[in-house]
């Protein structure tokens, strides 16, 4: 991929979109940018990392579930109102984090527009029927547009500061467990296009930088919506490996030549076997928590010796793209 220009779906897209993609191009198959997911304020993960390793992840995840309009405050349980509470106001560390150029991408367990109980994200606490938002004029498409609108709200700010953001709507709408997948892939693959016409034609953000979360061909929404490929993987605690044969499922997905990352990983990847087989992931993100802050997933030496590889880029070696 190196050898050429990597342009985005969206024309308008600002320098900051072409810049990052561009990046991710041709560091492709030489180098992987490191990732970490957060989603609270404290982001323990985050000096977690810098402890242990003495560096920090070149891109930072941010999770949005808190900010969705629709919770249900009156029915729900602990463990939800933790996660919840925990996750207000996290916005501001994506700002901090843009004030110092690392690269930013988003998460959104968006609860049930419309109903539901609890962790209205998930299918088993939502009747939300997402077959029917995709439908102009229902009750369930009325609510889903004024959801993804309140958030078009809060992407606006980053887009006025020509911020790039990853942006991965609708994770892993191949299963059943989220509303939006518990449809079948026609309809994951409208919710897509609907939103991704939404916010480019109508809101104008064209800070965004389209990834798709899912390695389903079925699935696929179609190269003229989609900037980059990626798929979540949790395999085996503490095996490390190049994660070849998930990357040769993915390109599947399209002819077409397009960047390629792991979207969400529990144990954390090799990057050195990566670059060496020359498999194509440009980046990993490793998700929070447990699997970041304990060595069930991933010991402390493998996380210093990943981020000190020569293959791979952290925020000290990341150049400035925006």
């Amino acid at each position: 991929m190196s050898d050429k220009l990597y342009f985005p779906v969206n024309p308008a897209a600002q320098s900051g979109v072409k810049n990052v993609l561009q990046f991710l191009s041709d560091i492709t198959y030489q180098k992987v940018i490191t990732g970490q997911h957060t989603q609270t304020m404290a982001m323990e993960e985050l000096a977690h990392i810098k402890s242990v390793a003495g560096r920090e992840p070149a891109l930072l995840g941010f999770e949005l579930l808190s900010y969705s309009p629709n919770i249900n405050y009156l029915d729900t349980d602990d463990e939800c109102m933790t996660e919840i509470t925990e996750n207000y106001g996290t916005l501001k560390r994506a700002w901090e984090w843009a004030s110092q150029k690392g690269l930013i991408t988003f998460t959104w367990h968006w609860f049930s527009p419309l109903g539901g109980r609890s962790k209205s994200f998930f299918t088993v606490n939502t009747e939300f029927d997402a077959s029917k938002a995709v439908i102009d004029g229902t009750p369930e498409h009325k609510a889903l547009i004024s959801d993804m609108d309140m958030m078009a709200g809060l992407l606006r700010p980053f887009c006025d500061k020509g911020i790039p953001i990853l942006w991965r709507p609708f994770h892993e709408g191949d299963g059943g467990w989220f509303w939006w997948g518990a449809k079948g892939a026609d309809t994951v693959k409208k919710l897509y296009r609907m939103m991704y016409e939404r916010y480019t034609a109508h809101h104008h953000l064209n800070n965004l930088i389209w990834v798709w979360n899912s390695q389903v061909p079925e699935c696929y929404p179609g190269d003229d919506v989609v900037d980059i490929i990626s798929r979540d993987m949790y395999p085996e605690a503490h095996l490390h490996t190049s994660r070849s044969e998930m990357y040769h499922e993915l390109v599947k997905i399209t002819e077409q030549p397009k960047i390629t990352i792991i979207g969400e990983t529990g144990t954390l990847p090799d990057l050195d076997a990566i670059c060496c087989e020359k498999i194509g992931w440009a980046s990993y993100m490793t998700w929070s928590k447990q699997f970041c802050m304990t060595e069930e997933y991933s010991s402390r030496d493998f996380l210093k010796k990943l981020y000190h590889s020569p293959y791979a880029v952290t925020k000290e070696s990341l150049p400035v793209l925006y």
